[in-house]
Parts: structure tokens; sequence; C-alpha cells
């Protein structure tokens, strides 16, 4: 059986970026609100630790995005597959990242794909053309993380 994982990204503000990355891979922004509602009503939670992004409560600092076709906890609206964790931290990017996704378009539609992720926000870094071996662009997301356009 395949596990179950989630990649971790350090950001500055971890709502908009899982908005961006949400919109680029076409993932899922997950709702951790029931949750939220009930650690609220339990006092569990104090309402200090959650803030309201796009009209849903979120845990702040924290946000996540999933595949839309794996499974998901209704009640936390946590992905039980493929997933992104965007955690605010209070440093700011220094280096390269050690760690970049790639995003993969249709065969031919690079220049679509590169025009889409600008739309949502993504920079173009440079362009790589390796003719058989690959091409492709070095962009870079809202936060100036080093991502690939396939």
């Amino acid at each position: 059986m395949p596990l179950h994982w989630k990649l971790v990204i350090d950001c500055t503000d971890a709502p908009a970026l899982a908005d961006f990355w949400a919109a680029a891979l076409e993932y899922e922004v997950e709702d951790p609100s029931p949750l939220i509602g009930q650690l609220l009503a339990a006092g569990r939670l104090g309402e200090e630790a959650v803030v309201e992004h796009h009209g849903r409560r979120t845990f702040r600092g924290y946000a996540g995005i999933r595949h839309p076709e794996d499974p998901f906890d209704a009640t936390s609206g946590v992905g039980g597959g493929r997933r992104l964790l965007f955690q605010e931290v209070p440093e700011s990017k220094s280096a390269k990242n050690r760690l970049h996704l790639d995003v993969h378009g249709e065969p031919g539609g690079l220049d679509k794909l590169v025009a889409r992720l600008e739309s949502l926000g993504a920079t173009r870094v440079r362009e790589v053309d390796q003719g058989p071996a690959g091409h492709w662009w070095l962009m870079r997301d809202p936060e100036g993380n080093e991502f690939c356009a396939v």
C-alpha cells in the first residue's frame, strides 16, 4: 500500500500561498472549519488560534491543500493522500530551495502553462532548453520559492 505524505513548506502567509498552489496544481484548499468549530465550542481552542480566510475559519499560521481525488476527513478537512501544508515561520527565505516541485503541463503546452502560472502570481526566472533532454522554465511562487514549469 502506498504511504500517505505531505510536503511542508515554510512561508510568511500560509493561506495566501495555499491559494496560489491550490490554483497552480488544481488541488483543493483544505477546510478545517468544522473541526475548529468543535474545538472552540469545547473550549479546547482559543479564538487567538484562529483566523478567517475567504469566509472560512482556519488555524492561524497554517493552511493545507490536497489532491481532489484523494480521501479526506470531512471533520478536519485533512487529506489522506497527496497534500501540501504551509506553515508560517518568522524568518524569510534566504537561499535556494533544496527541494522543489515540477509542475507539468500538457505536451506542447509550456507557454500556456507558464502564462497561467504567471496569472496566478508566479514569476519567470529563466528558461532552460536542453533539446531532447528537456525544456522548462525556472519560476518563483509569490513568496520566492523556486519551482519548474515543464
